[in-house]
């Protein structure tokens, strides 16, 4: 009888390498598509109702910026992480520079989404604003 050895050259080498390509290929791939979730700068679309003008206003994050009676500032801006189904949101505080009224300090505080903007719906009697981008 003939003994014959079955070992597979290169088999055991050939997987681990496998396995470190694919486990490369993930690591790079999450480690780029987080740096461009986080924008610093929030483009906004203001309508003024009366005189039917629209307007681009760009905000840096955390910074505040002044629009007519509005007071607006982003805290916080992210990009979707999907490609197929892109998706802003921001975080948005508006305050009324004529509203004399202490008790309330925001006309808008909160989440607001670019693909369906009646989530969280900004309720002015002058102003509409709409999130554009964020980059």
């Amino acid at each position: 009888m003939l003994l014959k050895k079955n070992i597979l050259v290169g088999k055991n080498k050939i997987s681990l390498l496998f396995f470190f390509i694919i486990w490369f290929f993930i690591f790079v791939n999450n480690s780029i598509s987080k740096d461009n979730l986080d924008g610093t700068y929030t483009n906004l679309k203001i309508l003024d109702k009366i005189s039917s003008k629209n307007t681009l206003v760009k905000l840096k994050n955390g910074e505040l910026t002044k629009f007519n009676d509005l007071s607006l500032k982003s805290l916080k801006c992210k990009n979707s992480e999907f490609d197929d189904n892109p998706d802003i949101t921001a975080y948005i505080q508006v305050q009324d520079l004529t509203n004399n009224n202490n008790n309330e300090v925001f006309v808008f505080n909160g989440w607001m989404f670019s693909s369906s903007p009646s989530i969280a719906p900004f309720d002015h009697p002058v102003y509409d604003i709409w999130l554009v981008s964020c980059y």
